[in-house]
């Protein structure tokens, strides 16, 4: 083959995950937003010059995912005919969920095709599609084994479709369901396209996972995204496409006594404008800080809290600095600036545990909050 061949590549949509661990308001737009990502990922094929799209796995998050989940998903395909998709199943929706793949192949568009056996497709001329779909969710063998004895044209670019995690070989591996690394190279293909890492990672030349078009927890920084690939017989060209809706993003912020603690935090945000409406932020403080700064940091947060998506202040580990000027603001004397004379001094007791420091340090600081608040 003398031309070379541009694909889509992605995986991971998990369509219908619900998000039971964000609050309720936020759930329904990142539902909305997965559902998106399939005309996203539509966009990003035109826009390639692709007509094909790839799905290495888990493109729904369950085996039972509800009709309106895979009938919706289905139309959303449907929509451009001239672009085919082509869908593995992965440990998520494995062929193990029988009445799901059943669902879908009765009711899939014609540019759909379900890759529910490990044989070799055609896809275009002079390129062969190699899948490796699960038969169930923990299937216990290399299921890319196959391919390096899979039959394909003299001459075609060798595609492999897999789900499922890489690790280098050693002489007491165990895992046999892992996928190794040197696949690609054993099994002659040009290209290994692998889905269940949702971040983008490449393995090697000719192997990569192309990570979810839409993130769903912090541990991704960013927005999600896919792949465009283009294949010749020398090597792939992989090109990130940006396709997530949401900005995932967790900071750190790390404070000394002598530092404004607002100004720090403010200094973290991103840049104000509509962009933050669709922004989750985690933001982890840590160092000391006065009672004040404490306060004042927990005002700034207070004030930032609208503009997001999802906003949170973590503050746990952030270590109370006693200065004597906050206790004078607790109050001049009585019960109150004795209950804060003794917090104070059982924060900052060496000999007492971390936990009851810290204990005692939260007392204080929610002592400090709420006559500030009942001062204002």
């Amino acid at each position: 083959m003398s031309r070379a061949f541009t694909f889509l590549h992605s995986a991971d949509l998990h369509l219908g995950r619900r998000f039971g661990n964000l609050p309720e308001e936020l759930r329904g737009r990142l539902v909305e937003a997965r559902h998106q990502a399939i005309a996203g990922l539509a966009k990003a094929a035109r826009d390639a010059g692709a007509a094909d799209i790839l799905l290495a796995g888990d493109t729904f998050d369950s085996e039972t995912p509800a009709d309106a989940v895979w009938r919706q998903a289905l139309h959303a395909m449907a929509d451009d005919p001239a672009l085919r998709w082509w869908i593995l199943p992965g440990n998520h929706d494995s062929l193990g969920a029988e009445a799901l793949w059943d669902n879908l192949g009765r009711h899939a568009p014609a540019n759909v095709t379900l890759l529910t056996e490990p044989r070799p497709h055609r896809i275009a001329p002079g390129v062969t599609l190699l899948p490796a779909p699960l038969p169930r969710r923990h299937a216990g063998y290399d299921l890319t084994e196959w391919m390096a004895q899979a039959p394909s044209a003299e001459g075609d670019l060798r595609l492999g479709l897999a789900h499922g995690g890489v690790q280098s070989f050693t002489e007491d591996a165990r895992d046999e369901g892992i996928i190794p690394p040197d696949r690609a190279q054993t099994a002659g293909l040009a290209y290994l396209a692998l889905g269940d890492w949702h971040g983008q990672k490449q393995i090697g030349p000719r192997t990569a996972y192309a990570g979810t078009p839409e993130f769903e927890e912090f541990r991704h920084a960013g927005r999600g995204a896919c792949l465009a690939v283009t294949l010749t017989p020398e090597a792939p060209q992989m090109t990130r496409v940006e396709t997530g809706r949401f900005h995932w993003s967790e900071l750190s912020l790390s404070l000394v006594p002598d530092q404004s603690a607002a100004d720090a935090f403010d200094a973290l945000l991103p840049a104000a404008g509509s962009g933050r409406r669709d922004h989750l932020l985690r933001i982890r403080a840590s160092g000391r800080a006065t009672l004040a700064e404490q306060q004042a940091l927990r005002d700034a947060a207070a004030r930032a809290l609208p503009d997001f998506a999802h906003f949170r202040l973590l503050d746990a580990a952030l270590e109370t600095e006693i200065d004597a000027a906050d206790l004078e603001m607790l109050d001049h004397g009585g019960a109150l600036r004795v209950a804060a004379e003794a917090l104070a001094q059982e924060a900052g007791d060496p000999t007492r545990s971390e936990d009851s420091r810290r204990i005692a340090a939260g007392a204080l600081n929610r002592l400090y909050a709420y006559l500030s608040e009942d001062a204002r």
